[in-house]
């Protein structure tokens, strides 16, 4: 164990000190900071107000167009060939023409613009035009638009999880969707990161000899091993700075500049159509995760995931001699991978379905699957029997890939192919 301890600590310490891991280190944090700050710093900004004209022909709309911040109305008289010729200048954006409508059939509304017009003017103009109409029918019909809006309702349907001892827990499954589709992401990038630098690793170590003056202290399967912990143990540290420094940086220029503040004025005013309940439902929805339960099961699965699959990486990385060589043996080994994130989309609409189950139990999948499931609740011996296997699994991949490891690793220039590696695999020692 100390011979696997010292390779640990070498692998650890030799990249950690490494400047890519140092400048990624720091510039995770920023990207993911201004991913965070940049889109909410936008929507807090006032963008130029822009001026459309208004040749209401109808008459109905006259002085219904209430100006925003995005563009404001000025109504104009005349024939539309004028007024379209005054469309190409610096202080006009647009033009608005209305022509005299039927109300029951509302055609030949057109807006003439050099550039095209924002979602957000097009849905104002829409918007006030069909409130008119409404407003229209309405009177021509007799009916009072209080009355109206008094007939309708607008409800909300409280989500309850029980439990078996009948505890009553809120729940959110859109919270849980959010949760689940980034743990599920986090791990699936993970794997794919760090089980390459552990193949890319083995590689160039094997490509300078290097391994043949390590190999004469140590065991090939203790190598292997240690590689892997190492490697594990800097993904970890990098995840683990990457979510402090990303909060750090996000709240210091949020307070500093006052981002929040001026974002949530501003997301109130472009939120209109959505009900200030709903809003509120959303984001306390997210208390109502089983936070502690999610990071422990996160944090297995990542490393359960990686050393499983590291292993396999590690066998690749011995069996070879480049990175181009290596692409015959990593396709089969990801396809596992590549297909629990394609079916995430079929897990996520039935959570306890048997897909969803089998999925999580067997362990090349699980660790993306399972992530997936534990927002929603996962009874106990699930998640234990998943643990449970994905430990197994990673026995197993580390003893098949220890036998490829201990031949790979002193064989230059030779063409592997998967006949090789069965040879290799029931070579006795």
């Amino acid at each position: 164990m100390n011979k696997i301890g010292l390779i640990i600590s070498r692998e650890y310490l030799t990249r950690v000190r490494k400047k890519s891991f140092i400048i990624m280190t720091i510039i995770g944090p920023l990207l993911f900071a201004a991913l965070i700050i940049l889109p909410t710093w936008l929507a807090s900004q006032d963008g130029e107000q822009k001026v459309i004209e208004v040749l209401d022909e109808s008459g109905a709309f006259q002085d219904k167009f209430q100006d925003t911040e995005s563009v404001s109305f000025r109504y104009i008289t005349g024939d539309l060939e004028s007024a379209k010729e005054r469309v190409p200048n610096e202080t006009t954006f647009g033009l608005l023409y209305i022509p005299v409508i039927e109300v029951d059939d509302p055609t030949g509304i057109s807006l003439y613009t050099l550039s095209n017009p924002s979602i957000v003017i097009v849905k104002t103009i829409k918007r006030t035009i069909e409130n008119e109409l409404e407003e229209i029918k309405l009177t021509r019909s007799g009916i009072d638009k209080e009355t109206l809006a008094s007939l309708k309702s607008d409800i909300s349907v409280d989500t309850i999880s029980l439990s078996t001892s009948g505890e009553e827990k809120a729940s959110s499954s859109g919270a849980a969707s959010v949760a689940g589709y980034l743990g599920s992401f986090l791990i699936y990038f993970f794997i794919f990161y760090y089980g390459a630098q552990i193949m890319r690793g083995v590689i160039e170590e094997k490509t300078n000899r290097i391994l043949e003056v390590i190999i004469s202290s140590v065991r090939p399967m203790q190598l292997m091993l240690g590689k892997i912990i190492g490697v594990a143990a800097v993904g970890l540290t990098q995840f683990v700075l990457w979510v402090m420094l990303t909060f750090a940086i996000s709240s210091l220029v949020a307070s500093v500049f006052g981002i929040e503040a001026s974002a949530s004025a501003q997301m109130g005013t472009q939120a209109q159509d959505v009900p200030m309940g709903e809003i509120d439902n959303i984001m306390s929805s997210l208390t109502s995760l089983n936070f502690p339960v999610i990071i422990g099961v996160f944090l297995f699965y990542f490393l359960g995931g990686y050393l499983m699959y590291g292993a396999l990486f590690a066998a690749v990385g011995s069996a070879v001699d480049s990175d181009a060589d290596s692409q015959q043996f990593m396709f089969p080994i990801t396809i596992p991978l590549i297909f629990s994130i394609v079916v995430l989309g079929a897990v996520l609409k039935d959570p306890d379905g048997s897909l969803a189950f089998w999925m999580s139990m067997i362990p090349l999948t699980s660790p993306v699957v399972m992530m997936m499931r534990t927002p929603f609740g996962v009874p106990e011996w699930q998640l234990a029997l998943s643990m449970l296997l994905l430990i197994g699994g990673f026995l197993f991949t580390s003893w098949v890939a220890g036998r490829i490891y201990r031949v790979g690793i002193l064989m230059h220039g030779t063409k592997v192919n998967y006949k090789t590696l069965a040879k290799w695999f029931v070579l006795k020692n």
